[in-house]
Order: structure tokens, then sequence, then C-alpha cells
């Protein structure tokens, strides 16, 4: 090679010292970071997707936070539903003591009458100071508003779901009506002492009926333990009959003769039937005359008049607006609204039976007035409240509990995923840096050698 002044091997080497040194530039800072794709020129492609994989597991965590806090509003719900509910079984167990009125004095009957009162304005003072974050969950505020509603035909309309976006419209058509469980007992007076059992859906009683016993004496005993068993008793004419309280199926009046006359006093038993109803052309689950409905993204329950049950044909009411709204997704599509009706004593119970209130002193169900009455509202309003916890706690954990599962199994994923794509492998980096320290070292003892050729060119001079 000619000696000359421009060292081409120096030019070379530089350029190689110079791609090294920003290569282990590249290397330090990864290192230092954490982090492998620092800039768009590191990876554009894998620039594009972190930033992608990052805004969806924005939206995750978002979702996270928002089911968990959705998750704990529920529990405070379900907290105060499960108080309520002990209440009120306590209400049913005195409501049954006090119609035992021959056995219980005037004393004791206004003592449960007290207990009766303290229990119901405890429940008021429950549902009326259950909040979360300063909102009110079980005053009626976060219920779904219904319009429309025929109150000759139905009553006790109750939503707990609907689509978050539409109103929708329930068309109901009843086709076939419920009836009472009705057995005849007797077309004439026991002619001895006879001991009989009946049964009814809430209960057993036993009953003493005397030689010759009329008929209103017979009935008058009988409906004095309606509460006890369900059954209720009138004189029809020459006929004895024993009426179920309820409608449907689940009502039942069941006579067992123990000893007396098998002959005239009849052992035996009849069933209630359910109504048959559909709602937009859809088959209703029905219990006796309560109706419960779930499709097209609407979850109502209500019950038949008797007027209606009897006459049949179709009516029809709006769910409107109002409820809980839950997001439980990252998108506008994963919304679901839950409706939680009020719970206060007015509006506990049923129309057909009576509320909860009623239950007060000096009210018309209170027990030194009806007892048996008392006990038939305090189990209808039990099992309100129970429908009600159930539809707070199956929306709570196939709902929410769901979308908690699904998206921290999405975070793990989305995680991983983008560490995958975005974080620094520190093995291979650091051996990068050490093959790097290497060839940088090297390149600079190999330009010392390189200028060294220059300098030769000065001994030709001297």
């Amino acid at each position: 090679m000619a000696l000359t002044i421009t060292n081409s091997n120096t030019l070379s080497l530089l350029n190689i010292l110079n791609r090294t040194s920003a290569n282990q530039s590249q290397t330090l800072t990864r290192l230092s970071t954490g982090i492998r794709v620092n800039s768009g020129k590191d990876d554009p492609a894998g620039l594009i997707a972190i930033r992608s994989l990052q805004s969806e597991l924005t939206g995750v965590d978002a979702s996270l936070v928002n089911n968990q806090r959705s998750d704990s509003l529920l529990g405070v719900a379900e907290g105060s539903l499960t108080q309520v509910a002990d209440l009120l079984t306590q209400i049913e167990s005195l409501s049954v003591a006090s119609a035992n009125q021959s056995g219980v004095s005037a004393a004791e009957i206004a003592a449960n009458q007290e207990q009766v009162d303290q229990a119901i304005t405890a429940i008021d003072r429950i549902i009326g100071s259950t909040e979360f974050n300063g909102k009110k969950l079980l005053d009626g505020s976060l219920g779904i508003n219904v319009t429309g509603v025929n109150a000759a035909n139905i009553t006790d309309v109750r939503v707990s779901s609907k689509n978050p976006a539409n109103s929708t419209t329930l068309n109901v058509n009843v086709t076939a009506a419920a009836s009472q469980a009705n057995f005849s007992l007797a077309t004439t007076s026991a002619t001895t002492a006879t001991t009989i059992t009946i049964q009814g859906k809430d209960g057993t009683a036993n009953f003493d009926i005397a030689a010759n016993e009329a008929f209103s004496s017979i009935v008058a005993k009988i409906n004095a333990a309606t509460a006890q068993t369900g059954v209720t008793a009138s004189a029809n004419g020459a006929n004895l009959n024993l009426l179920s309280s309820d409608y449907g199926t689940d009502a039942f009046a069941r006579v067992t003769v123990l000893s007396g006359d098998t002959t005239n006093i009849l052992a035996g038993e009849d069933k209630g039937v359910d109504a048959v109803a559909t709602v937009n052309g859809q088959s209703a689950a029905v219990d006796g005359l309560q109706v419960n409905f779930s499709g097209g993204g609407v979850a109502a329950s209500f019950n038949l008049t008797t007027a209606y049950n009897q006459a049949g044909g179709a009516t029809s009411f709006t769910v409107a607006s109002g409820g809980a709204t839950f997001q439980l997704g990252s998108n506008a599509s994963s919304r679901s609204t839950l409706g939680i009706s009020g719970l206060f004593s007015q509006q506990l119970g049923s129309a057909v039976n009576g509320v909860l209130s009623t239950l007060r002193g000096g009210g018309t169900n209170a027990l030194a007035t009806n007892a048996n009455q008392a006990a038939i509202v305090a189990r209808d309003a039990i099992t309100q409240v129970s429908r009600v916890q159930g539809q707070v706690g199956g929306f709570r954990k196939f709902q929410v509990g769901a979308a908690l599962t699904q998206q921290t199994t999405a975070k793990e994923s989305l995680t991983s995923a983008l560490s995958t794509i975005r974080d620094v492998d520190f093995a291979v980096e650091t051996a990068n840096l050490n093959k790097q320290n290497v060839l940088l070292q090297s390149s600079i003892q190999l330009l010392g050698l390189a200028n060294q050729q220059s300098a030769s060119i000065l001994s030709l001079l001297r």
C-alpha cells in the first residue's frame, strides 16, 4: 500500500469505533431503564404494539377498580339485607305466637307488639341509613321505574334489571287462571269427639272437634291457626270447606283424622294451580299469582290481581328509567343495570295481604287485631327481602365477580405480552455490553497502530 497522508485504515477504524460506541450507548440505556424499546428507532413495530397494549392495560386497570368498588357497594347492601331478613323472621315468630290467643295473655300480646314496633323501626332505620360513598342503596333511589301499570290487573311490580340504554314494554297475557287448594272437610257434623290434623304450606296444627259441634265453631278454631297452617275454613251452606291462603301448586290443604268420626269428617288433600301467562310471547315462570319474567335484558316480577286472574287477557306496562348502572368492562357495551326497589316498611309486603307498616300498634294488622294476617304479611316481606338479596347476590357473583375474574386474567396476560415486547433481557444486554467493551477497546488499540502509519511519513522528511 502506498504511503499517503490519507489513512483509510484510520477512517475505517473511526467508523467502526463510532458504531460500537453508539451500540454501547443503546445497551447502557436499556440496562439503566430496564426497557428494550426506549424510542421509535429501537423497534418501530414494537413501539406500536407497546402503545396498544398499554392502552388496553389502562382500560383493564380502570375496570378492575370499578368492579372492586361495585363489589364493595353490593356487599354493603347484602349485609343490610341480612339484618332486615333476621328482623322480619323475628316479627313472623312474634306474630305466630300472638295468633294463639287462647294460650297467650293480653299482656304477652302487648309485649310482643312492642317488640314488633321496635323491629319495624329498626328496619326503617337500616333501610334509610344503608349507603355507600354517600349514595343511598335501599331507599328506592336505585329502583327501576315503570309506567303504564294497570293496578286493576297487576300489582307489586318490581324490576331487578333492564337494558341500560332503552325502555322496554312488557306485554302480559294470562291464558289460564290460578286457583287455591279447596278441600271439603265435612257435610255433616261429627257424631263423636274427633281429633284431626290440618297441614298447609306454612305448617301443621291439631284440632279437637266435639260431637255435633257447629260448623261455625269449627271454622273459628281452624281460622285461629291460619298463621300456623296457611289454611282457612269457611261454612258454605251444608259444606265445611278448607281453602289455602295462597294460590298455586305450592299451596295445599291436607287433613288427617287421628281419631273419632272417620265417616263424616273426611281425610284427604287438595292442591292449588299456578296461573299460566306469557310476557312478550315468552312463557313466564308463575308461582300462584306471582309472575317472574327474564328476557331481552329485563328481569321483573309482579302479582296478578284476583280479578285479572279470573278474567285473563292482555295487559302491558313499560320498564323505563332508573336503577344502578355498573360499568363492568372497558367499553360502553359492558354496562349492566341492577334495580333495587325501596324496602321501607310501607313498601315491604304486598297489595293483596298488606304491608309491614300495618303491623305497628294500632295498625290494621296489629297483633291484637289480626295476628294471623300479621304473620302472612311478615312472610310476604321475608320473601320480598330474600328475593332482593338473591338478586343483589346473583349480580355480585355472576356479573361483577365474573368481570373481576376475567379482568384479572386479562391483566396478567396483557402484562406478560407487554413485558415480552418492551422489557429488556438483562442477560442478553449484559453479554452485549461485554462484547461492545471488548470491541471498543480493540478498536482504540488498532486506531493507535493506524496512526503510527502517518507518523512514519514524517520520518521520510528528516
